[in-house]
């Protein structure tokens, strides 16, 4: 079976009907099965754990039985990626962009939070499935009578979901946890001096503790959407008529 064929069919099986049996002998399983089972197994223990072989363990089914199903792993990924981002969040009856926009961003970080393994997929080259082209298309309607035109309301988009992908939690294999360096440590390094603004800073936020609700994704996402406002106000200013 060439590439192209593998990643056609996988195409096909993305955007197809995925609960038609295959040609052959008696199915003993289904494709919904087959890519639920691959996500539970992603979810428990990363997307490395994930092969053909293991899958059909899983299922109780021999491993060439599954090709009749799907052609190849990376057609098994792109199915579990479309499957786990699930249907876009309803909001035709958000008030105004931003409130919709916040929704999106949440339903958004909400899909790496369940499956943080989606994170490495969407980050790479594929063939977007229907969901998120859903995802796009909810993101794009909350732009609707804003004023943007068609290049500023992908960007915008595009920005968000850029920092959605930012904050999202990183797979248990991928996390370093960093821990930020303190005013005082540095002091007793000796390198106030050499790093001047990040003894100052670290200090005064050691001095006063956030609130609980001021995480990072909240505050970055309220600080994106204060830029886009930001451009929308402009837009809309220098399509107000001149006063003579």
């Amino acid at each position: 079976m060439t590439d192209r064929h593998v990643q056609t069919s996988g195409t096909q099986l993305l955007w197809g009907d995925r609960n038609r049996p295959p040609r052959g002998p008696k199915p003993t399983t289904s494709l919904p099965r087959i890519v639920e089972a691959a996500i539970g197994l992603a979810d428990s223990e990363g997307l490395e754990a994930l092969s053909m072989q293991r899958l059909a363990t899983e299922l109780g089914v021999g491993t060439m039985s599954l090709y009749r199903y799907v052609p190849s792993k990376e057609a098994l990924t792109s199915l579990m990626l479309d499957a786990a981002i699930g249907a876009p969040p309803d909001i035709g009856k958000r008030t105004g962009w931003r409130s919709a926009l916040e929704t999106w961003a949440r339903a958004n970080v909400s899909v790496f939070e369940r499956h943080p393994w989606a994170l490495a997929l969407v980050t790479r080259p594929r063939v977007m499935g229907p969901n998120e082209v859903g995802f796009l298309e909810a993101g794009l309607a909350a732009l609707r009578g804003t004023g943007l035109g068609p290049a500023d309301m992908l960007n915008i988009v595009l920005l968000v979901n850029g920092f959605v992908r930012g904050s999202a939690p990183l797979p248990a294999d991928r996390r370093s946890d960093p821990q930020m360096i303190s005013a005082t440590k540095l002091a007793e390094f000796g390198q106030q001096e050499t790093f001047p603004t990040v003894c100052e800073v670290m200090a005064a936020v050691s001095r006063s503790r956030p609130r609980k609700t001021e995480v990072p994704f909240e505050y970055g996402l309220q600080r994106v959407l204060d830029g886009i406002a930001a451009r929308i106000e402009q837009l809309q200013h220098r399509a107000k008529p001149s006063a003579r």
